[in-house]
């Protein structure tokens, strides 16, 4: 058991299925000299060498579709994409290869390959390193889309996508990276994938948050528990396929549910969430379903992040709103 990071819990992951697995091998823009642009893959090359951890050219769109080769003739290729920012040349790959090979083939072929991401803001990074694009992803069938919330999540939850036999985008979210560590056993033992996690239980209001939202949705429940107010906090984890049960179960106890994500508002995945609540929980609702997300805009540079991005004040107003409409 050791203290780690959320992403040396996926250096870790990595290293395990390396050492495990000789069809696992990892691909992408400075990922082994370098160790990639967040070190994630620091000290893989060394140790497994150059054929099983490749420096790639600037091409995601020719990354993704060498992956593809790969895992159709047995490999498990692991792409990094430096920034999710940068995985619109590679979405032709994802969409129209990757996603379909299965259908396509009537099952003679699969698909086992993982996309890796930096997901989402919070570090004051330029334009397209800060970009939360999963609810695009997550609406192409044959897609798996996983974000972790922690270092032990990135860890269980990465090692089940590896040996997934269906395509899965990983989305790392980067201010979680080294924001704080957590116990970690490396003992290779995967995190069910196509499941929430409760994160805490409640009575009051159910918060429903995924990836850097889960601890502005943690931090609000503790002030909220101040006031009184007990709410459950719900983390998504894999949004592809959605656990709308786990969702479901908890708004039938409280009756009340503020999502949070940190996409712009419109067509966003808790949008997804909500209309689950509105088609299968609408006579449990005690008030109406709130969202707390970000803007219709171009996420604003460095300074201005955090006037973009859900904080822990804008997700305790919503949950009291919820409140007041009940009492």
């Amino acid at each position: 058991m050791a203290e780690l990071t959320l992403v040396e819990a996926v250096n870790r992951a990595l290293a395990h299925e390396l050492e495990h697995d000789s069809a696992v091998l990892l691909l992408g823009e400075d990922i082994g000299v370098n160790g990639g642009v967040f070190r994630a893959t620091l000290g893989l090359q060394q140790r497994f060498g150059c054929e099983r951890v490749i420096d790639t050219p600037l091409a995601e769109a020719a990354i993704a579709g060498a992956a593809i080769g790969m895992a159709a003739m047995g490999l498990k290729p692991v792409v990094e994409i430096q920034f999710s920012g940068f995985l619109y040349p590679a979405m032709d790959q994802l969409i129209n290869h990757a996603s379909r090979l299965r259908h396509r083939t009537r099952g003679r072929l699969t698909c086992p390959m993982v996309l890796r991401a930096p997901n989402g803001g919070g570090i004051h990074a330029p334009e397209h390193h800060s970009e939360s694009p999963e609810a695009m992803l997550a609406h192409v069938p044959g897609l798996r889309v996983v974000i972790p919330s922690s270092p032990s999540r990135a860890y269980g939850l990465l090692l089940a996508a590896i040996r997934d036999p269906d395509p899965v985008v990983f989305l790392e979210p980067t201010r979680l990276y080294r924001l704080f560590k957590q116990e970690v056993a490396d003992d290779g033992e995967a995190l069910p994938l196509d499941a929430c996690f409760i994160s805490r239980e409640g009575r009051d209001a159910t918060l429903v948050a995924w990836g850097g939202m889960l601890h502005e949705a943690l931090a609000a429940a503790d002030r909220l528990a101040e006031d009184g107010i007990d709410c459950e906090v719900i983390d998504v984890a894999t949004l592809k396929p959605l656990d709308g049960e786990t969702i479901l179960r908890s708004v039938e106890k409280t009756g009340r549910c503020v999502i949070v994500q940190e996409a712009a508002r419109t067509s966003g995945f808790g949008a997804e969430i909500a209309a689950l609540l509105a088609e299968r929980a609408l006579y449990f609702l005690l008030a109406p379903v709130k969202r707390v997300t970000g803007y219709d805009v171009v996420i604003p540079l460095a300074r201005l992040e955090h006037q973009y991005l859900p904080s822990v004040d804008r997700i305790a107003a919503a949950v009291r709103e919820t409140m007041e409409a009940s009492a």
